[in-house]
Formats: structure tokens, C-alpha cells, sequence
């Protein structure tokens, strides 16, 4: 295996399927399944998830008049559910995970405290990173990659529709060129929406290589972890 301790990144959007809102349970099943097969590998998986199945802060706070910091912790609230969901899942496949959370609701699930989130890891377990940052105005992907630093991963992957980075929406532009491999510099120049750019920038600085691949395509998960060539390397 090229990588013994990922970051997964996944984004709210992606648990949806075709749905219009929430958790669709097949998407949910598959996602597992998929984490399932690499930490069958040894494979040392910790999880951010993103909440915009359920409410964008950012979103909401443009349309709908809502003061943006009270927004975004409304969408971090949305995290923590997903994250329950997905820990519920994952003890159905009999996969032991942990969830911890940047804000503090100790009633539904732990504090992050960094120390025993490498423990769980050490000890086999997936671990799942609610609330974001527990900040405003900081989105999930920089969390990811925060996270992603703190737990001194190999690689931070986000798992999304598409099967890499494109020069422009493959969906309305049927000739946009996927990328093979870039770096963090041309995907921020070139706005490739990978993730934000301040998300871009501390991978970059911290030289925590990035891939963004398809987690709808079966193995897709497992063969990037084996260093084959499967979407979007993002690296110095």
C-alpha cells in the first residue's frame, strides 16, 4: 500500500445519492463498504464529513438572511448527524469507529481531544471528525485538512460525484479535460474548486498531498490507497 494513514474527506452532497436531502441508505451502505475494504488492509482511516445534505451554512446565510457565523454553526450541527449516521452504519458492518466532535455536546458524542484520536487509530479504529473546526466561516474541507496535519495522515482524499479534478463541470461541458495530477499552485490559479483555498493553501505549506477521486466508483477507494492511478493527484 503507497499510504498507511488517510484523511477521508466527504462531502454532505455526496451521502444524498439522487436523493434532494438527507442520507440515502444505499449511498450510505456503499460508503462503508468501501472504508470497510481498506481497513480490512491494516489501512489506518479517519473520516471528515460535511453537512450540506442537511443545511449550508454558507448558503443560508446568503439567501436567507441568517447572521452567516449562526449559519455555520447551524451546518456544523448538521455534521454531528451525519457523523452519527455514519458511525451507526459502520457498527451495522460490525467496523468499530469513534466519533469526535469540535463542538461540545457531550451528551451525544466525545470532545476532540487529539491524543486519543491517534490512539483509536493506532488501535485499528475509524475516526470520525464532527462540527468542522467548531469555528465559523472555516468550511469541512479545512477542517480536512486540519485534521488531516493534526493526525499526521500520508495523504488527506476527497471522496465526491466526479472521478477527479476538471478544467470545468463535466456535466455541462462534455469536453472539460480531467486531470491527471496537478499542483496545489495551478489549482488554486486556475479556481478549480478542488476545495477552498484556504483548505489548498495549508495542505500546500505543510506539503499533505490531496486526491480527489469518485467515492461512488466500486474500489475506487482501495486503489487509490495502492498508489494506482485513480483521480486527481494534487501534490507540491
Amino acid at each position: 500500500m503507497a499510504y498507511k494513514r488517510i484523511l477521508l474527506k466527504l462531502s454532505g452532497e455526496a451521502l444524498m445519492g439522487d436523493d434532494s436531502y438527507g442520507i440515502n441508505p444505499a449511498v450510505m451502505e456503499h460508503v462503508v463498504s468501501e472504508i470497510l475494504e481498506v481497513v480490512k488492509c491494516n489501512i489506518e482511516v479517519a473520516i471528515v464529513i460535511g453537512g450540506g445534505n442537511i443545511f449550508r451554512g454558507m448558503t443560508s446565510s446568503e439567501n436567507n438572511q441568517i447572521d452567516r457565523a449562526t449559519a455555520d454553526y447551524m451546518g456544523m450541527l448538521a455534521t454531528v448527524m451525519n457523523s452519527l449516521a455514519l458511525q451507526d452504519a459502520m457498527r451495522h458492518k460490525d467496523l468499530e469507529s469513534r466519533v469526535q466532535s469540535a463542538l461540545r455536546i457531550d451528551q451525544v458524542v466525545a470532545p476532540y481531544i487529539r491524543g486519543k484520536a491517534i490512539r483509536y487509530l493506532e488501535e485499528g479504529k475509524v475516526v470520525i471528525f464532527a462540527a468542522g473546526t467548531g469555528n465559523p466561516f472555516f468550511t469541512t474541507d479545512t477542517a480536512a485538512a486540519l485534521r488531516g496535519l493534526e493526525m499526521s495522515v500520508d495523504i488527506v482524499l476527497k471522496g465526491t460525484k466526479v472521478d477527479g479534478v476538471y478544467s470545468s463541470d463535466p456535466k455541462i461541458f462534455p469536453n472539460a479535460k480531467r486531470y491527471q495530477s496537478l499542483s496545489f499552485d495551478e489549482a488554486i490559479n486556475k479556481n478549480l474548486k478542488v476545495m477552498d483555498a484556504t483548505a489548498l493553501t495549508l495542505c500546500r505549506d505543510q506539503k499533505l498531498p490531496l486526491n480527489v477521486f469518485s467515492i461512488f466508483k466500486a474500489g475506487a477507494l482501495k486503489r487509490v490507497i495502492e498508489g494506482a492511478n485513480e483521480g486527481t493527484l494534487i501534490q507540491v
